[in-house]
């Protein structure tokens, strides 16, 4: 099992919370606490990342850790997190009664765009292993991926706590070059989902529209004035459709 973080009473239907890459469990915990006078919130720490950084699996074997942490419940995961959610629902679809997607993607289709990408983040990994965890994630928030995240919510300081070989084993095991193309097992979800994208981060809008004509119980939100860490950026607008959803699935 997975490190984890609980916020609530267990006998509250439970939501699992995963993160992003270079986060860690803690990372939800603004969102877990205003959650918690109605839901039972586990946040893990995923493979590679925070008190877990020592477990080293790939998106499945991750989707098996992460539901024998969480149970059954809404599984909610923002960027690799909604990778890995997306996982945890296609592979154990009788513990995931709800499907939360922020900033999230099934792969990439085409086979040499997908073989460029696992270079890349190889590349990546021998970097973070070279100049070690404070100097890339400073490069790392300063991406366009991040232009609109302030700069008092980048939780940088929680980002540094992460070891570089654990970072490097996730992007090497974890990336989006490593991902199988799920677009095709889309229509396999049977279970309500919410896809979240920020109005500002184009490519996973246009992602999120995508997906969301491909799965047959879904609401799509795009959120306006949001980059790609909705939940961060808009938490208040994120709650609200969260909440909403929640209790009229």
């Amino acid at each position: 099992m997975l490190s984890s973080v609980s916020t609530g009473r267990t006998e509250m239907p439970t939501i699992a919370l995963l993160h992003g890459f270079t986060q860690t469990s803690s990372s939800w915990s603004s969102i877990a606490a205003q959650l918690a006078s109605d839901y039972y919130c586990v946040a893990t720490d995923a493979p590679g990342h925070g008190n877990s950084a020592q477990t080293m699996t790939n998106l499945w074997q991750s989707a098996d850790q992460i539901v024998a942490t969480c149970g059954r419940g809404v599984y909610c995961g923002y960027s690799m997190g909604a990778r890995m959610a997306l996982h945890c629902a296609l592979a154990h679809p009788n513990y995931v009664g709800g499907l939360i997607l922020v900033s999230g993607t099934p792969g990439i289709s085409e086979e040499g765009e997908r073989l460029e990408r696992r270079f890349a983040d190889d590349q990546l990994a021998k970097h973070i292993r070279a100049t070690g965890t404070d100097k890339f994630i400073d490069e790392w928030l300063a991406g366009q991926m991040f232009a609109t995240l302030p700069s008092d919510a980048d939780g940088i300081a929680n980002r540094k706590t992460n070891s570089a070989d654990g970072l490097a084993a996730s992007l090497e095991l974890c990336g989006v070059g490593t991902q199988e193309d799920l677009w095709s097992r889309l229509s396999e979800l049977q279970m309500p989902v919410l896809i979240i994208a920020g109005a500002l981060d184009a490519k996973f809008a246009d992602i999120a529209t995508r997906m969301h004509a491909r799965i047959a119980i879904s609401q799509l939100e795009i959120v306006a004035d949001s980059g790609h860490s909705v939940h961060i950026e808009r938490p208040h607008e994120f709650l609200e459709l969260v909440r909403k959803w929640l209790t009229s699935r």
